[in-house]
């Protein structure tokens, strides 16, 4: 509920913009939603190989969601064993091809997903989405301590819904506390990456599957993802 999948397709088209071949992978499979967030709900293709094109959507992202393949009201009741065979083929048997990117859209917790990619995929690194509020920078703390635990690098902390800024008379409100995302990041020792602001362009643009950096790119939030993955390529360059 923090906006982990909204930052990650957002993160993604933020990236592909500087000119950056990027792949988003839909890793929450209980709860997956970039086959709609993307605007992408065809589904990939198959090769003669048995392998798997990924679907291209606009703004040059690669996607591969679970979404794909189940029905959207029909509920994924599996254990770990199954969940594991699942993010191997989607990593192995997919043809992502020469990426500049992979982003891998996690979902909460810190259970048999995160841990299946961290054995299998050579991670450059986690980027922990949270809000202001304390509640949720509980779990953004657990799985920050979770991912140093399993020696993946942590980029940094980014506060979602930091703040909300009054179209009539530009008053800025923080409606869900302020601060809390770069306190924890200065108390775990962490960049704070970016403050994405609350604009409801960002929940319009997913739900009709053209992202806010995509439907309204001179907005603030739009700015601010942008900001984002300028920032992630800044570390990746230093």
């Amino acid at each position: 509920g923090v906006g982990k999948s909204t930052v990650a397709a957002n993160l993604a088209l933020g990236l592909a913009a500087t000119g950056r071949s990027v792949g988003l992978l839909d890793a929450d499979i209980y709860g997956p939603s970039q086959q709609l967030m993307m605007g992408s709900e065809d589904g990939p293709t198959g090769d003669p190989s048995g392998k798997i094109h990924p679907v291209d959507t606009a703004g040059g992202v690669k996607v591969m969601s679970f979404g794909y393949i189940v029905d959207a009201d029909q509920p994924v009741i599996w254990r770990g064993p199954m969940l594991q065979k699942a993010l191997e083929q989607f990593v192995g048997d997919v043809l992502w091809g020469e990426l500049d990117d992979l982003i891998v859209d996690l979902p909460p917790g810190t259970g048999d997903v995160a841990l299946t990619l961290c054995q299998n995929l050579p991670l450059g690194g986690v980027v922990i989405v949270t809000t202001p509020q304390d509640v949720a920078l509980i779990d953004a703390r657990k799985s920050l301590h979770m991912f140093r635990k399993l020696e993946v690098p942590v980029l940094g902390i980014v506060e979602n819904m930091a703040n909300y800024t009054c179209p009539e008379c530009g008053h800025q409100e923080h409606v869900f506390g302020s601060g809390g995302g770069r306190r924890t990041a200065e108390d775990l020792d962490v960049p704070l990456l970016g403050e994405i602001p609350i604009d409801p362009g960002i929940a319009s643009g997913g739900d009709s599957g053209t992202p806010v950096v995509l439907q309204y790119p001179d907005s603030a939030a739009a700015k601010a993802f942008t900001k984002l993955a300028d920032s992630l390529i800044g570390l990746e360059e230093s």
